[in-house]
């Protein structure tokens, strides 16, 4: 199910409808808000409409931190803290690096043996979830917070899987910090014209920019891409700004559609791409260009490593781990 289809139009249509008119006079009463269980089980489901199976994955990565957060916190002892956090970080990383690069890994291992005159065709029939990397680094982020004292943990396991899981942004983002996000779970949000209004802009915007460019261009690029000998030099060059263009309204278009439909919703997400084709240099257009991700592998990956103050050698190998780390990426999903 995916924010383009028939199916998630009736899907939201029906959520938006129970939220905000029949659910409206749960809203602020009691510790586990009823509103905030029905988006949850609302947030449950469209994961498992794409595969009911792996929801189980999402559930141990949620417990996994919402327990750690909250030994963490509990804890006076600085081991028992570094302990909860690298039991935290062993986990989220070896779910991550599992699903997310074992066929890669296979895929560079067979490529190499047959460059040198062999044969290798090893392969494991694994699939990769859909939004792993994005619920990892919010509850990464999460368990960090809490270490570094810049975050309190989660008042009960509710609103911690609600910040998780919550189904605008399982698909491509934007990576919403929980100091951003829980928050705004105390508040009861109310049904304006702003909201409408943006929401509807955001969506409208997303679903130009996936509907009528991104799923156009593709018939353009893929082509090229699978056959670039039969075009020549002008038609390369043609399906490469055809592919630049696709992926960024692929991946923009999508996190306008979640910021739309969060608004609709009473929820304010921040803005994950600025325009950055337009960028003067490298370093500007990764400030622009999912800039979620990007700020996150900063803060949370690259500043800890050391960044670029212990000379240009570390340097390097610190990129090379936050992009070795931030990808190899996919496109959203096409289909169910």
């Amino acid at each position: 199910m995916t924010f383009s289809s028939l199916e998630f139009l009736v899907f939201f249509v029906i959520v938006l409808a129970v939220d905000w008119l029949v659910l409206a006079r749960f809203r602020g009463e009691g510790p586990w808000s009823v509103r905030h269980l029905f988006l949850l089980a609302a947030s449950y489901y469209f994961y498992m409409s794409w595969n009911s199976k792996l929801v189980l994955l999402l559930l141990l990565s949620t417990l996994l931190d919402y327990f750690c957060g909250a030994w963490i916190h509990a804890s006076t002892s600085p081991w028992k803290r570094k302990l909860a956090l690298a039991i935290t970080m062993t986990g989220n990383l070896t779910i991550l690096g599992v699903f997310k690069y074992t066929n890669f890994f296979l895929e560079n291992v067979n490529a190499v043996v047959n460059l040198f005159g062999g044969s290798s065709h090893l392969a494991i029939d694994l699939i990769l979830p859909i939004g792993i990397s994005f619920y990892t680094f919010h509850t990464m982020s999460y368990t960090i917070d809490i270490y570094r004292r810049r975050l309190e943990p989660c008042r009960n396991f509710a609103d911690f899987a609600m910040y998780v899981t919550f189904f605008p942004l399982l698909v491509a983002g934007p990576i919403v910090r929980a100091a951003h996000f829980l928050p705004q779970l105390d508040r009861e949000p109310r049904f304006s014209d702003l909201n409408l209004r943006r929401g509807a802009n955001y969506i409208l915007m997303g679903l130009t920019k996936k509907l009528l460019l991104s799923d156009w261009l593709s018939t353009l690029a893929d082509p090229i891409f699978a056959n670039p000998a039969a075009y020549g030099p002008l038609g390369v060059w043609a399906g490469v700004v055809a592919y630049a263009i696709q992926i960024y309204c692929d991946f923009s278009g999508y996190s306008d559609m979640a910021i739309g439909l969060a608004a609709l919703l009473g929820y304010d997400l921040m803005e994950n791409f600025n325009m950055p084709y337009i960028s003067r240099n490298v370093s500007e257009f990764w400030s622009r260009w999912h800039i979620s991700l990007s700020t996150w592998l900063r803060d949370y990956l690259y500043f800890p490593l050391g960044g670029n103050r212990r000379g240009p050698l570390v340097t390097c190998r610190n990129l090379l781990i936050v992009m070795f780390l931030g990808g190899p990426r996919r496109f959203p999903p096409r289909g169910k």
